[in-house]
């Protein structure tokens, strides 16, 4: 069995196996977008690569992370916009 985390996603606990991107927790919490283009479009992940940087959140106080590219850690803290 994989070794489960926990992290908080816009003050939400999300349960995801360790190993996984914070753009797979996003999917598994439900989240369609993650933040709003300057028009106000939403955005989600895109590329899964981090080439087109839709994908961007704040992790653990550090803006524009690409979800795609970064690993879940317990105790982590991911907001959106």
């Amino acid at each position: 069995m994989p070794e489960i985390v926990s992290l908080r996603i816009n003050g939400v606990r999300v349960e995801v196996p360790a190993g996984v991107t914070v753009a797979a927790a996003l999917a598994v919490a439900g989240f369609t977008a993650v933040r709003e283009s300057t028009g106000g479009e939403a955005r989600a992940p895109l590329c899964g690569m981090g080439i087109c940087f839709e994908c961007r959140v704040t992790v653990d106080g550090r803006p524009h992370a690409r979800s795609c590219q970064v690993l879940v850690r317990d105790g982590m803290v991911v907001r959106t916009t």
